[in-house]
């Protein structure tokens, strides 16, 4: 579950950065899109997990 756990993470990083943003924190911005550059990778990570855990069910189910 580390993958979901990067994602909320992520997400939290980037709300907090884009509130900042949207005061008026130029620099904020570039951290908000680094944070969703990372969410993004997490995300991916997460879609892997997942399907490779839906392949290990299958067989699991395909062999009882």
């Amino acid at each position: 579950m580390s993958a979901h756990n990067d994602i909320e993470t992520q997400l939290a990083a980037y709300n907090a950065e884009n509130t900042k943003f949207v005061a008026g924190n130029a620099a904020a911005g570039t951290r908000a899109r680094k944070a969703l550059a990372e969410l993004a990778k997490a995300v991916k990570a997460r879609r892997n997990e997942i399907t490779a855990e839906k392949a290990a069910r299958a067989e699991a189910k395909a062999k009882a």
